[in-house]
C-alpha cells in the first residue's frame, strides 16, 4: 500500500502546485523521521521559498492548504511541521495492507516486461571457491533474486574463463605432472581439490625451474592458446577436460549457498563462432586504435582512462577483454539489460570495457555493474595459486557446526521450542549456518570490505540471520498453535489499535516499496536492512500484544491475521537475500 499511497501523494502534490502556478518538479517526497506520525513528507517548500519570496514554513502551509484529501487514495489529512508538508494515511491504508499481505507472494511486483541477464561469480576454474571471493556468488544471487521478485525476467549466468593463459597453464600442468609428484595435501571429497594441485605445481615450476625448462613449457602453453584462437578442436578438448572437471566441483560448492545458474557461458564460444575476431577487426578500424609495444590497443584517454586497453597481441591472439566484448554484445542481442557483479579489482577493467563497448556502437545505458569489496577472515587474505587460505566449503562447514552447537545449547531454554529431534537440529543447523554466512555478507554495502566474525554472524539475539529467522519460526509456531485461521472477511482491522500492532502493520506496508527501491539500485543490502527493522517491529508487537491469549475474539483474530501477514513478509524478504526461513528453531 505504501507504493500506491506514495504515487497518490505525488499526483495530489503535483496538482496542488499546478493550481498555485508553481513548477512541480522535484517534489521531495520522503519518509519522515520516526518521531513524526505522518507516513510521508515533502520538502518541496525549500525549493519554492525563493520563487515565492516567503519562508519555507509559510510556503509549506500554502501548499498544504491547496491539497484536498478527499479523493486521494489512502490520504486522511495534510498538515505541516516547519518547512515540511506531512501526509497522513487513513484506516483503509492499514486494512488493505492487512488483506494484501495474506498472499504468499506478498511484496512481489508487477511484470516489468524487461529481460535481464545477471552475470556473477565467474571465478576462474582453477580450483575451489575460496572465502575471499565468496561475496560474488552471494551478492550476485541476491541481486538476481531481487530483480526476479521485482518483476523482471531474469537469467543467471556464469561466464567461464576457459581460454586464458591460466587455463593453458593448468592444462599443460595437468598433462605434464604425475599425481605422485604433487605436494602432500589432505584428501578432499571433490575433484577440484585434487586438480588444483596441478595448477599450483605448474606455477611453482614456471617460477623456479631452469630457464631452458621454462622456455619449453612456455612454448607448449603458447601452442595451447594459439590452438584455441585458431579453432583447433583438439585444443578445445584438452582444455575442456580440465575446465569441466574443476567447474563441476565448483558447482557443487556453490549449490550449498545455494547459488544456481541458468547457463554457464564459456569464453571459447565467442572464439569458435568468430565474434571475437569480428570485434577485434572493428576495434582496429576505430579512430582510437593504435599499434604500440607489439600489440593492438585502444587509446581511451578521451574516455577518462590513462591506461590503454590491449585487445590483440602481436601474434593475433585475443585477450580476456576482447572475448568479453563479444560476450557483452551477445548479451545486448538477447536481453534488454545486463547486470554484472564484479570484484573491486575489476573496476578499471569494467570501465575500459564499457568505453570499448561505446566505441563499438553499443548503448551502454543497458549495462550495470555491481562492484563489491572482498571478504576477509581474521587470519588474513587467501590465494588458490599458492595453496593457502580458507575455502568457502570450510567456512560453510564451520558455520553449520557452530550453529548446531548453538541450537543444542538452547534446547533447555523454555522460550524456544525444545521438542526438537536430531533431524530438526540438523535442518536448523544448516538453515541457520548457511543463512548466517549469506546474511552477514549481503547485509553490508558492497563497496565496504568485510571481516567475517562468528560471534556477530551467529548471534541469536542481535541483528543477524538467526535473529530474523527466529521471527519466521515464531510466526509459524503461533499459527500452528491456532490450528485454524479466521475468515479474512470476518476480521476487523480496527481491532489492531495497539501502537505496536500499528507500527508492525505500517512496516509491512513498506515492503513492496523496499523491493522496488533495492531493485532500482541493485542493492540487496537494502532488503537485509529492512528485515532487521521488521524483526524489531515484530518483536515489539509480540511483547506488547498477546495473540492466542487475547481476551477479545475480534482482537485475537485480527492479531492472528497480522501474524500471518508478518510470516509472508519476512519469508519473502529472506528469500530475496537467499536466507532460509525456518518453520521452527
Amino acid at each position: 500500500m505504501f507504493r500506491q499511497f506514495r504515487d497518490s501523494v505525488a499526483v495530489a502534490l503535483t496538482e496542488a502546485l499546478e493550481s498555485l502556478e508553481l513548477p512541480s518538479a522535484d517534489l521531495g517526497i520522503e519518509e519522515p523521521p520516526e518521531d513524526l506520525p505522518a507516513t510521508l513528507a515533502s520538502s518541496v517548500a525549500f525549493r519554492l521559498a525563493g520563487e515565492m519570496g516567503a519562508a519555507p514554513p509559510q510556503v509549506a502551509q500554502t501548499v498544504a492548504d491547496a491539497i484536498d484529501p478527499d479523493g486521494v487514495d489512502y490520504l486522511s489529512a495534510v498538515d505541516t511541521q516547519g518547512p515540511y508538508v506531512n501526509f497522513h494515511t487513513n484506516d483503509a491504508y492499514l486494512a488493505d495492507t492487512l488483506e494484501t499481505a495474506q498472499a504468499d507472494s506478498y511484496g512481489r511486483l508487477e511484470d516489468q516486461k524487461t529481460s535481464v541477464v545477471v552475470e556473477h561469480t565467474s571465478a576462474n576454474p582453477t580450483g575451489p571457491v575460496h572465502v575471499g571471493r565468496a561475496r560474488n556468488p552471494i551478492v550476485g544471487d541476491a541481486v538476481a533474486n531481487l530483480l526476479d521478485f521485482a518483476g523482471y525476467d531474469v537469467d543467471r549466468h556464469y561466464y567461464v574463463n576457459d581460454a586464458g593463459r591460466q587455463m593453458a597453464v593448468f592444462t599443460w600442468a595437468y598433462e605434464t605432472f604425475d599425481e605422485t609428484a604433487l605436494e602432500d595435501e589432505p584428501a578432499r571429497d571433490r575433484v577440484e581439490y585434487d586438480l588444483v594441485r596441478y595448477y599450483r605445481k605448474g606455477n611453482h615450476f614456471l617460477e623456479n625451474a631452469e630457464p631452458a625448462e621454462v622456455e619449453a613449457a612456455e612454448a607448449e602453453i603458447t601452442s595451447i592458446l594459439q590452438g584455441l584462437e585458431a579453432g583447433d578442436e583438439a585444443a578445445y578438448e584438452r582444455v575442456g577436460t580440465v575446465v569441466d572437471q574443476v567447474l563441476g566441483g565448483m558447482k557443487d560448492c556453490l549449490a550449498r549457498l545455494p547459488a544456481a545458474f541458468d547457463e554457464f557461458v564459456k569464453e571459447t564460444r565467442f572464439m569458435r563462432d568468430g565474434s571475437t575476431t569480428a570485434v577485434a577487426d572493428r576495434l582496429k578500424e576505430s579512430e582510437y586504435a593504435v599499434y604500440e609495444e607489439d600489440a593492438w590497443q585502444l587509446d581511451l584517454s578521451a574516455h577518462g582512462f590513462e591506461k590503454n586497453l590491449v585487445f590483440l597481441r602481436s601474434d593475433e591472439t585475443s585477450l580476456y577483454t576482447t572475448r568479453d566484448l563479444a560476450h557483452h554484445e551477445w548479451k545486448f542481442d538477447n536481453y534488454d539489460r545486463a547486470v554484472t557483479v564484479l570484484g573491486e579489482d575489476h573496476k578499471l577493467q569494467a570501465g575500459q570495457l564499457q568505453a570499448a563497448l561505446e566505441i563499438l556502437g553499443n548503448d551502454t545505458d543497458r549495462l550495470d555493474d555491481v562492484i563489491y569489496s572482498y571478504v576477509n577472515l581474521p587470519e588474513g587474505k587467501m590465494s588458490t595459486r599458492r595453496g593457502t587460505g580458507v575455502m568457502l566449503d570450510d567456512l560453510l562447514d564451520e558455520s553449520i557446526d557452530r550453529a548446531r552447537e548453538e541450537v543444542e545449547s538452547r534446547l533447555d531454554d523454555r522460550i524456544r521450542n525444545d521438542d526438537l529431534d536430531a533431524d530438526d537440529i540438523d535442518r536448523i543447523a544448516h538453515q541457520v549456518g548457511i543463512g548466517a554466512v549469506r546474511y552477514d555478507i549481503v547485509s553490508k554495502q558492497p563497496t565496504k570490505a568485510i571481516t567475517f566474525e562468528w560471534d556477530r554472524a551467529l548471534d541469536f539475539e542481535a541483528q543477524s540471520a538467526p535473529y530474523v529467522q527466529y521471527v519466521h519460526a515464531r510466526c509459524c509456531g503461533i499459527l500452528d498453535e491456532a490450528d485454524t485461521m479466521p475468515e479474512l472477511g470476518a476480521i476487523d482491522p480496527a481491532a489492531l489499535s495497539d501502537p505496536a500492532a500499528i507500527d508492525l502493520l505500517r512496516t509491512i506496508a513498506r515492503f513492496p516499496a523496499v523491493v522496488e527501491a533495492a531493485a532500482d539500485e541493485h542493492k540487496p543490502h537494502i532488503v537485509a536492512t529492512y528485515t532487521r527493522e521488521f524483526a524489531e517491529a515484530f518483536n515489539g508487537f509480540y511483547r506488547e500484544c498477546p495473540v492466542l491469549s487475547a481476551d477479545d475474539p475480534a482482537v485475537r483474530d485480527a492479531r492472528l491475521a497480522l501474524v500471518s501477514a508478518s510470516k509472508h513478509t519476512v519469508a519473502n524478504a529472506l528469500s530475496i537475500i537467499g536466507v532460509a526461513a525456518p518453520d521452527s528453531m
